[in-house]
């Protein structure tokens, strides 16, 4: 197979490298499909659930605040509209949202074509120790998803749509906006939950080591909290929910930045 990648030019690797993308696409295509179809679930229940005082994670954090002698999140009737201004607005959203969720749903058939393009270019010893790849990968990014809609978002619209500068002024939100919002924060959340595999892979090539990124904790800190701070309501609390799970996934990468150089001495030392 080697030697296959050695004499195939720089055009062959490009047709393959288009087929894996038409492959890939067809997959999210398939699964936009089945989304546009679904549209009563696709919205009423998932798009629109974080506006519901039923969602899981308003039940969840009114009793952990109770639990813990305050309420928060106890009152969740949100007094605000989503409207759609456009003629072609409803279609709009519900073709981009159906595609957005046919690339979640998709995304592991779209990390396998992308392993099948690079696979072959690596040595065996390197597709051994990048065994689970395409399953580790896919399983953060989806736990990623989950964490930006069950946490990044109901924090957001709960700040957001009852936010108010004036008693004069009525929350009329755009759908647009408002799918927007849903979108940045789960689609955001799951490729920030694969940086354990971006640090791996940098490890592998050696751009980065687990000492580089011990000296710039106190920096990923920084850019965490400014995150955190992006994304969620102006509050420390929330802003802790989002903070910690990104800090954990930061020291976890120090882990396996320090694995990934450990067995390449031991390989060095063997050879």
């Amino acid at each position: 197979m080697a030697g296959q990648e050695k004499d195939m030019s720089f055009l062959d690797h490009l047709e393959e490298l288009r087929w894996h993308i038409i492959k890939a696409t067809a997959a999210i295509i398939v699964a936009a499909t089945l989304a546009f179809l679904a549209k009563g679930f696709l919205f009423d229940v998932l798009i629109f659930g974080p506006t519901k005082p039923d969602f899981f994670t308003y039940e969840f954090l009114c009793k952990a605040s109770q639990l813990l002698g305050f309420e928060s999140f106890c009152n969740t009737n949100f007094d605000f509209e989503i409207q759609s201004r456009t003629m072609a607005g409803q279609f709009s959203a519900h073709l981009w949202t159906s595609i957005t969720f046919g690339f979640i749903i998709a995304f592991p058939y779209v990390i396998y074509q992308f392993w099948k393009f690079i696979s072959p270019g690596l040595h065996q010893k390197e597709k051994n120790s990048s065994r689970g790849f395409i399953f580790i990968s896919s399983i953060l990014f989806f736990i990623g998803v989950l964490f930006g809609y069950y946490i990044v978002c109901p924090l957001s619209i709960n700040f957001l749509g009852t936010y108010s500068v004036a008693n004069l002024v009525h929350n009329d939100f755009d759908l647009n906006s408002y799918i927007g919002l849903i979108r940045a924060s789960t689609l955001a959340s799951g490729l920030i939950f694969e940086l354990p595999i971006i640090i791996y892979f940098l490890s592998k090539i050696g751009l980065v080591t687990p000492e580089f990124l011990k000296k710039n904790r106190k920096y990923a800190l920084v850019i965490v909290l400014i995150f955190a701070a992006i994304i969620t309501p102006p509050d420390i609390a929330s802003q802790i929910i989002v903070a910690i799970p990104v800090l954990v996934l930061y020291q976890v990468s120090i882990l396996i930045s320090r694995i990934v150089l450990r067995n390449q001495k031991k390989t060095e030392n063997n050879g």
